[in-house]
C-alpha cells in the first residue's frame, strides 16, 4: 500500500459514516522524456518565470491571480484558497445509485483504490461493499480533491472498493457531431459473419502483462544506434504495412476470408458472435480494466 493515502476523509451513507483513505490506483508507464538542446551549443534550454520590465522574479513573490478586466487581477493567497469551505473536501456523500452500464466510458477519468481508515471503520466498509455488490450498484457522489470538486463513483474491488472520478457533463463532446455522417445501414450478412468468425477467432481472456509500449522500445533502440552512428542523421524505412492505405481498394470480402485462414500463434476456443476489444489496436497500451 502507498505510504501515503491521496485524499482522507469518511463515505456518507444517510446516518452511516465510515472513515477512509483513498490511494492512487495507477502509476505512469515506461516513456521516453526529451529535454530542449541549443544545438550550436549543445546546452539544455532552461525557462525562468519573468515579469515585463522587472525580469526574473523570485518564487515567493508570486501569487495566484484571477483577471476581472483586462490587465486586473484578483490576487489570491494560497491560504486563502485552502481555507474555502466545501464539505466534500472531507466527506464523499453517496446521493445515488445507477447501473453500472448507465455510466457512458466516456466520463470515467481517473481510478483510485478505497479503504478502511481504521479497524472501527471495517464492518461498516464490509457492509456497504457487500451491499453494492449484491444490489450490483455503482454509489455516485462528489468529492473534492486538489483543487477542484469531482463527480465520482464508488464500486466494489476485490476486498475494497474502487472510486472512479468522472468527467462532467460539459466535458464530454456529443458523439453525434462525429457520426452523424456514418450510414445507417445493415450490414452485408455473409461479411458480418466473417467479421464475427474472425473476432471469435482472437477470444481470449483479458491479460494486461501481454502488452507493453513497443513505441518506447523503438525510440530507446534508436537512441542506441544514434549514440553508435555518432551523431549522424538516422531515418527508419517507412512501414511498408501502410501501402495497403490509399489509393489501393482492398476487396473486403477477400480480406476477411484471408484473415480467417491466417494460422495465430496462440488459438483460444472459438466463440461466434460475441465481439470482444482485447485485441483491438495492440500498438497502444491496453487499460488496465474492463467497465462493466
Amino acid at each position: 500500500m502507498a505510504a501515503r493515502a491521496y485524499w482522507q476523509g469518511q463515505i456518507r451513507l444517510a446516518l452511516v459514516s465510515i472513515p477512509v483513505e483513498i490511494y492512487t490506483a495507477t502509476k505512469s508507464g515506461a516513456q521516453i522524456s526529451f529535454h530542449q538542446i541549443h544545438e550550436p551549443s549543445g546546452k539544455r534550454i532552461k525557462y525562468e518565470k519573468v515579469a515585463p520590465g522587472l525580469g526574473a522574479v523570485e518564487p515567493d513573490e508570486i501569487v495566484k491571480g484571477f483577471e476581472v478586466e483586462k490587465g486586473e487581477y484578483v490576487l489570491l493567497e494560497q491560504d486563502e484558497i485552502d481555507a474555502v469551505k466545501l464539505e466534500s473536501k472531507k466527506t464523499l456523500e453517496l446521493t445515488q445509485f445507477v447501473d453500472a452500464d448507465e455510466i457512458d466510458v466516456l466520463y470515467y477519468e481517473r481510478p483510485y483504490f478505497v479503504v478502511p481508515a481504521d479497524d472501527l471503520a471495517e464492518e461498516a466498509f464490509i457492509v456497504l461493499r457487500e451491499a453494492l455488490k449484491r444490489t450490483r450498484k455503482v454509489g455516485l457522489g462528489q468529492l473534492a480533491m486538489r483543487g477542484r470538486e469531482y463527480v465520482v463513483s464508488l464500486k466494489p474491488c476485490g476486498r475494497g472498493m474502487v472510486l472512479e472520478t468522472l468527467r462532467y457533463a460539459d466535458e464530454v463532446n456529443k458523439a453525434q457531431g462525429y457520426f452523424r455522417d456514418i450510414p445507417d445501414d445493415a450490414p452485408d450478412p455473409e461479411l458480418l459473419g466473417l467479421a464475427e468468425s474472425l473476432i471469435g477467432k482472437k477470444v481470449a481472456k483479458f491479460d494486461p502483462g501481454a502488452f507493453h509500449d513497443r513505441y518506447v522500445d523503438a525510440l530507446h533502440e534508436l537512441i542506441e544506434r544514434k549514440k553508435k552512428a555518432k551523431g549522424r542523421k538516422i531515418i527508419e524505412d517507412k512501414d511498408e504495412g501502410s501501402a495497403a492505405r490509399g489509393s489501393n481498394v482492398v476487396d473486403l470480402m477477400a480480406a476477411l476470408k484471408k484473415s480467417l485462414e491466417k494460422p495465430e500463434a496462440k488459438t483460444s476456443k472459438a466463440v461466434k458472435t460475441r465481439p470482444v476489444k482485447e485485441d483491438k489496436a495492440p500498438a497502444k497500451k491496453a487499460p488496465a480494466r474492463k467497465r462493466a
